[in-house]
């Protein structure tokens, strides 16, 4: 496998893993949090689909965040289902993106992030391919939190390590 392989299945197993917690929440414990600070399921499983799809677009525009289309905000989350639905667009668009790229690409193409500075939270100039691997992290990471929350509402949760 080469670079670009690897990051696709990286994304693609994360993914895979996401969504096998996503559907063993039941429905009716969407909405439960831990704490009042903390995002429900369904706002977890949103932000993790609607933030691939702002980090794709900062790709695009190496690294600015402003002028993001905000299509996911236009919504209210229904179901998982929907959810779910809605974001196969833009990951179809994102992982096409994601095959055209050459080796040369993924340390060449710069996504500077250095305006985040002024936002108290520190700044950074990455290659691509050190940040497409940061988004399957990101998704990663939500995903152990949800499985936390699982535990916490004392409902079974599935083995992801098959």
């Amino acid at each position: 496998m080469n670079e670009v392989e690897l990051i696709l299945l990286n994304l693609e197993e994360t993914r895979r893993r996401s969504i096998k917690v996503w559907k063993a929440i039941p429905e009716h414990m969407l909405k439960w949090k831990p704490d009042d600070e903390a995002f429900t399921c369904a706002e977890m499983i949103r932000h993790v689909l609607e933030s691939e799809y702002y980090y794709y677009q900062i790709i695009q525009n190496r690294g600015n965040s402003q002028n993001l289309d905000e299509s996911y905000s236009l919504r209210e989350f229904t179901n998982l289902e929907a959810e779910i639905e809605f974001s196969l667009s833009y990951r179809e668009t994102f992982l096409n993106f994601i095959q055209s790229l050459t080796k040369d690409d993924l340390v060449n193409i710069l996504i500077d992030r250095s305006d985040l500075s002024g936002k108290g939270v520190t700044g950074y100039i990455r290659p691509l391919g050190d940040f497409l691997m940061r988004i399957a992290y990101h998704e990663a990471v939500h995903t152990g939190q949800l499985l936390d929350y699982m535990r916490n509402m004392g409902i079974e949760r599935p083995n992801i390590w098959d």
